[in-house]
């Protein structure tokens, strides 16, 4: 029998299809997983009680927190109500804040990625930017939904890697690299006890650690998870947390 891979939850958008609510994850991030991470993925649905949720960190080791076409419901960092027509999902929401400071605490490695990297932040008290681009001085992030999806996902600006940072190390010691970016909220403030890891160059926060975590404990802006094994750097950080969920099940 081969060896058993680490165990990744991805904790699932609850979204109506039909007539019916269905607990659903992006191909993509179980791809990246699998073929590039070397880790097992299971959907976690959007159900978890408090009780749920701390027997569910003592199976898995790791966590990916996705992307997803719903905003963090700003009730919950204290913002502006959301402009009509924004999509929200309060049953992730009520999934992944209290989930993500115990993985946390429990050593258990996350990875947020965009929707996720803006969880992270609000879940350990940072607040957001809703809309970006109306935002002075700042870039506009969103992506061009009417392109082919490998133009939609593709490179659209630099980021500035924190000097002696994880990402530069990760990028084998570069100071910039190019990311695609398909968003129109981003962090304000970030959450006390984050250290910033990479910014665009309008000064938006791009990536950022939690330098307390016991283990990887990392999110990013952009969109790592698309063709991951075609990119260089989306390959290594894979990797890099892809080990950190391997050695958690070592230990264990």
């Amino acid at each position: 029998m081969p060896a058993r891979r680490p165990l990744i939850g991805i904790p699932a958008d609850r979204r109506r299809l039909g007539r019916h609510p269905f607990h659903v994850a992006g191909e993509k991030y179980l791809t990246a997983l699998r073929d590039v991470a070397s880790c097992n993925p299971i959907i976690v649905p959007a159900l978890s009680g408090e009780d749920e949720l701390l027997e569910l960190l003592e199976t898995l080791d790791g966590l990916l927190l996705p992307g997803s076409p719903s905003n963090v419901e700003p009730h919950h960092y204290a913002g502006e109500p959301s402009v009509t027509g924004t999509l929200h999902d309060p049953h992730r929401d009520a999934t992944t804040l209290p989930l993500i400071p115990r993985a946390v605490r429990y050593g258990v490695p996350v990875l947020g990625i965009c929707r996720g990297f803006q969880e992270m932040n609000v879940a350990c008290g940072g607040t957001l930017w809703q809309r970006v681009h109306e935002v002075p001085g700042m870039m506009d992030h969103r992506d061009d939904e009417s392109l082919p999806l490998e133009q939609q996902y593709g490179p659209a600006h630099e980021v500035l890697l924190e000097p002696g940072g994880w990402l530069q190390r990760i990028a084998r010691g570069a100071t910039r690299i190019r990311v695609n970016s398909l968003h129109h909220q981003g962090v304000r403030e970030l959450a006390p006890g984050l250290a910033v890891e990479a910014r665009a160059d309008d000064g938006l926060i791009e990536a950022f650690r939690v330098p307390q975590a016991q283990r990887f404990a990392l999110a990013v802006q952009w969109h790592p998870e698309w063709q991951a094994a075609d990119n260089a750097f989306s390959r290594a950080l894979f990797a890099e947390f892809g080990s950190a969920c391997l050695a958690r099940m070592r230990e264990r």
